[in-house]
């Protein structure tokens, strides 16, 4: 480390500020059902979180090495180009938490990577095969593959318990859904850790601090999984807010099934050295999860803004961290000048979500949102569970059997 000069330094500590929005901005990518279905009181939620994000940072480093030395040619890359896609990737994270829509912090930072390199060499700069192959095709196939295995598995959960009393197996479904988000939580250190990894032992090759294709350093490991424990921990509750009960409404059931399908998906990503959105995943897995249950439907209208954001996330964040990369061109002033915009923009975006506090108190509070046309219809259509519809026939005997009182006159 004796050799990092002032420039890396400050890359690296704006790599480190990236990875602890991470954190927090994906806190509900694990605990958002749990806490929604009282599983786990939320302060508890995020705390075990943060501890097995921790964890997770030290079981791989495979997605470290796609982003390192696999998506953008190293031989044309500085350090300013990694501190504006850093810029960009950090400000549409906080934008996102700002509105409570849960995108993918890993699409930001490839967003910003990809639109610095761009700015800064051109488009040959960038591996297109690998930005396909790794990032793209994942990226659409994450949620469906989640989704559908949520599905599924929700449906197999009530077909298997339907002769169960509901509040005797509810306890256990909540003790299965504290496990299977702790294994999201660790599946999240392991591959959303390694992509903040992977850009500081970037940064650290076009310093020339370690040789091109080196495995990251483990005080970069360290320091990574570090920050974004301690975002978790903070808890990003707005986008809690959004995926708990936003969404869909869960029970047990449906949360057990939701959080376990992502757990598979990410992990199984992480080995492959997919560059995984944990949030695209999650989010496919809730909303699948809501429809296996019967007369469950999805809030098509917060899926709709959501999808919109994932849409935008790559080329916002790559537009960003180009029009920063113009700048730091500049020289030291111009370094200094995005530092001070970054600095002002992270200031404004607090400052503005404190006229609505968000947090553990009030993390499960949501409006009713007036139901969509879709909504509407798959509710009239779906008949409902067995219990409630024994309660409506029995209801209307119950009134017959009562004798009419005459009328006074």
């Amino acid at each position: 480390m004796e050799h990092i000069t002032l420039l890396l330094a400050i890359v690296i500590v704006t790599a480190l500020v990236f990875d602890f929005t991470n954190g927090f901005h994906d806190t509900a990518n694990a605990m958002a059902t749990t806490i929604s279905t009282g599983a786990l009181k939320p302060k508890t939620a995020v705390a075990m979180s943060a501890v097995l994000n921790l964890v997770g940072a030290f079981l791989s480093v495979e997605v470290a090495k796609t982003i390192s030395s696999g998506l953008v040619d190293e031989s044309g890359i500085t350090p300013e180009v990694i501190f504006a896609a850093l810029v960009g990737a950090i400000l549409w994270n906080l934008l996102t938490w700002l509105v409570g829509l849960p995108s993918s912090s890993s699409h930001a930072l490839m967003g910003g990577l990809i639109g610095a390199t761009v700015a800064s060499v051109g488009f040959g700069g960038v591996n297109g095969g690998v930005v396909v192959t790794k990032v793209l095709i994942p990226a659409v196939a994450a949620p469906v593959v989640a989704g559908l295995a949520a599905m599924l598995a929700a449906r197999l959960t009530y077909k298997i318990g339907k002769n169960t009393d509901p509040k005797a197996t509810a306890k256990g479904y909540r003790a299965g859904q504290i496990a299977s988000a702790g294994l999201v939580s660790l599946a999240h250190g392991t591959n959303d850790a390694q992509k903040t990894m992977g850009i500081i032992t970037l940064a650290l090759v076009a310093g020339n601090v370690v040789a091109p294709g080196s495995n990251p350093p483990l005080w970069v490991i360290v320091s990574a999984g570090v920050a974004i424990a301690l975002g978790t921990y903070l808890g990003g509750w707005r986008i809690i807010r959004t995926m708990g009960k936003g969404l869909t409404d869960l029970q047990p059931q449906q949360g057990f099934a939701a959080q376990t399908s992502a757990a598979s998906v990410i992990l199984a990503s992480s080995n492959l050295g997919f560059s995984l959105s944990t949030t695209h995943s999650c989010s496919g897995a809730v909303m699948g999860a809501g429809l296996g249950r019967k007369g469950g439907v999805v809030r098509w209208s917060t899926a709709t803004r959501m999808f919109v954001a994932w849409g935008l996330t790559l080329p916002a964040a790559g537009l960003v961290a180009a029009a920063s990369e113009y700048v730091t061109k500049q020289g030291d002033w111009g370094v200094a000048a995005v530092a001070v915009f970054l600095v002002a923009s992270c200031v404004a975006i607090w400052f503005i979500s404190r006229r609505q506090v968000v947090d553990h108190t009030n993390v499960n509070d949501v409006e009713e949102e007036p139901a969509g046309v879709v909504t509407t219809a798959i509710a009239a259509v779906t008949p409902p569970p067995a219990g409630e519809l024994k309660a409506t026939i029995a209801a209307p005997a119950e009134t017959e059997t009562e004798s009419p009182r005459p009328a006074t006159v």
